[in-house]
């Protein structure tokens, strides 16, 4: 075969066609496919030093917020407040963080500081409003707000949570809710709470003392 005859035939080779066809999509693409793969490569590393960086904050809020338990149930309720509200600043975005304003909220009210606790309480559910322990800690801004004198907050808070727990708590919410009725003077509110107290939990240790409650609110007519 002539030496033209063989450059025709390399000038047809379709797999010279190719590789001009990869070259041109290379010059025309190949910076933006490296600039796309760099920014994966980025985030993937941005990703992983943010993990470690959570974990570790996670892992230091723990530790605060270990102490500030410790100290509540040793009955030191102002330094487990510091503690706790220092891990609520520090650590705010981590889990720790968040459960420590629950526990400023109990320092706070065995002080009798009760509207700080509603804000400590409040500022927990803000961030964690679902599950058994949301409701738990409902179930002491309720009891805040009692004693705040805010009845009527307190009592919607009492009648959302029946059902939550178990059949005792269930009327001592009921029982509760009565009471903060019956303190603002709705005595027909606090009757409600009371007879459904004695129709769905009237097994419970509530229900004796609701029963008379409610023939002291509610006399028989003659």
């Amino acid at each position: 075969m002539s030496l033209e005859s063989r450059k025709g035939v390399a000038l047809e080779d379709p797999g010279a066609e190719v590789v001009d066809q990869l070259t041109g999509f290379w010059d025309k693409y190949g910076r933006v496919l490296l600039g796309a793969i760099g920014a994966v490569v980025v985030i993937a590393v941005v990703a992983v030093f943010t993990m470690r960086s959570n974990a570790k904050q996670e892992n230091d809020a723990s530790k605060k917020l270990a102490e500030a338990n410790l100290l509540f149930w040793q009955g030191d309720y102002d330094r487990s407040k510091t503690v706790a509200q220092e891990a609520g600043r520090t650590f705010g975005s981590t889990w720790s963080g968040t459960d420590a304003h629950r526990i400023a909220g109990d320092d706070m009210f065995w002080r009798g500081d009760f509207k700080g606790a509603i804000t400590e309480y409040n500022a927990y559910l803000a961030k964690q409003g679902s599950g058994l322990l949301a409701d738990a800690v409902r179930r002491s801004l309720a009891y805040s707000l009692e004693s705040d004198k805010k009845f009527t907050d307190a009592a919607k808070l009492y009648d959302g949570l029946v059902g939550k727990f178990e059949r005792e708590s269930s009327a001592e919410f009921l029982a509760a809710s009565a009471r903060c009725y019956e303190a603002n003077h709705q005595n027909d509110e606090a009757a409600k709470r009371l007879q459904r107290l004695l129709d769905e939990f009237g097994d419970t240790s509530y229900a004796s003392r609701a029963r008379v409650q409610l023939a002291m609110i509610q006399p028989p007519t003659n």
